[in-house]
């Protein structure tokens, strides 16, 4: 059975997703009676207005994407459970090269558009595999992705665990909510740990933030452990505490860990447990972030890192966001000591590389510090970013040595 087809308006219509293989189109670059004939989800093909072939994607009602493409300049074939191995196999292959895969670890197995699976994201801990559909299009097809994974991973994966209702937009129908529910797909879902630069963790799987863990940081958490050695530490933002462990681990003498959430902080000593012998003293604080910078002692802590959630989901509150960051990098900058080096991060997608950079010149600035840029640090190898999508690029962070 052949899918659909989606006409452009123009034979040169969209050029960023024709000509570079973008795969975004919007809503804009179709004849909208041939959207409004299809149903949320539907895989279509891709044609010029004269009837040339370009692609494969699929359907998403109600935001400015309309269609999002699983392939370029290709014949037509159903996006069926083969489809999705094949996608898989890759992805996997490329993780085991990372050397990321085995029992008893956890990565990123799948990651949207860097992977060729637009709206999907996959992490595996310790042999369970969460899939979260970002769209109704993923979402649909839940069963035949976990049916790949079964037949790519093998003995390594023992459950699968879907978790997309907190990502997913409703447009009302049925279908979509029981699609999107959070449920056990396959085996056994347990909350195993998982050792990451030789700190264990244990995922909150089923009511943690994203699939149960923030995977994208691991390469930073181990630069931060090889400067902790000797040094006090203060970890802002710190959810389940991955940079608090891995600069205990790397010799800190001392750790403060600050979170608005109690059940973060909660979660932070669960895992401080799973390590005993990490041993140097570590403080858990409760508090509101730009608050306890604010009444912050000078001087104190020789690393501090700031790792804060997305100050902006979209471009509406880019100003907001950057105003937000630069007050939390001035303040921080004010109270270090010389000679101390802050850790600072966005993972806001819409604030770019050189937006970031901008603002922390601005908190200089206004911090009246001089400051070096030792790093340019950015997600895992497991989250990779197409070339042909610049916008996976979501992390950016920097190291700075504060004189």
């Amino acid at each position: 059975m052949y899918n659909r087809q989606v006409r452009l308006k123009g034979e040169s219509q969209d050029f960023k997703s024709i000509g570079r293989r973008h795969p975004w189109f919007f809503s804009g670059a179709f004849f909208p009676s041939d959207l409004r004939a299809l149903s949320d989800g539907e895989a279509v093909e891709v044609v010029t207005k004269s009837g040339l072939h370009i692609g494969t994607g699929y359907y998403e009602r109600g935001g400015s994407i309309a269609v999002r493409m699983l392939s370029f300049g290709e014949v037509q074939k159903p996006i069926d459970e083969g489809f999705f191995r094949d996608k898989i196999s890759a992805a996997y292959k490329m993780r085991q090269m990372l050397g990321l895969t085995g029992r008893g670890k956890g990565y990123r197995l799948i990651y949207g558009e860097g992977d060729g699976l637009p709206g999907l994201v996959a992490d595996v801990y310790s042999g369970v595999a969460v899939i979260q559909a970002h769209t109704t299009g993923m979402a649909l097809r839940r069963e035949l992705i976990a049916s790949a994974l079964k037949e790519v991973m093998g003995d390594e994966i023992t459950g699968i665990y879907s978790k997309s209702e907190g990502t997913l937009r409703f447009h009302g129908s049925d279908e979509e909510r029981l699609y999107s529910r959070d449920t056990v797909l396959w085996g056994e879902v347990k909350e195993l740990p998982f050792v990451e630069n030789g700190v264990t963790f244990k995922p909150d799987i089923i009511k943690g933030q994203k699939t149960g863990f923030f995977l994208d940081q691991r390469d930073n958490r181990l630069l931060l452990q090889r400067y902790s050695e000797g040094k006090k530490v203060l970890n802002m933002f710190c959810y389940t505490g991955g940079f608090s462990l891995c600069a205990l681990r790397g010799g800190a003498s001392e750790v403060t860990s600050v979170d608005s959430s109690e059940q973060a902080i909660s979660l932070l000593e669960q895992n401080l447990a799973l390590n005993p012998t990490l041993m140097a003293p570590h403080h858990p604080v409760v508090q509101d972030a730009f608050r306890y910078l604010e009444g912050m002692e000078e001087s104190h802590f020789d690393i501090v890192v700031l790792d804060p959630p997305a100050f902006a989901k979209n471009r509406s509150a880019l100003s907001h966001a950057l105003q937000g960051y630069r007050r939390l990098n001035t303040l921080a900058l004010e109270k270090m000591p010389r000679r101390s080096l802050l850790f600072t991060f966005s993972c806001s997608q819409v604030v770019t590389p050189e937006l970031f950079r901008n603002t922390i010149f601005t908190a200089a600035l206004q911090a009246k510090r001089n400051v070096r840029i030792l790093h340019q640090l950015t997600q895992a190898a497991d989250h990779p970013v197409s070339v042909f999508h610049p916008e996976g690029e979501y992390l950016k962070g920097l190291v700075l040595y504060v004189e």
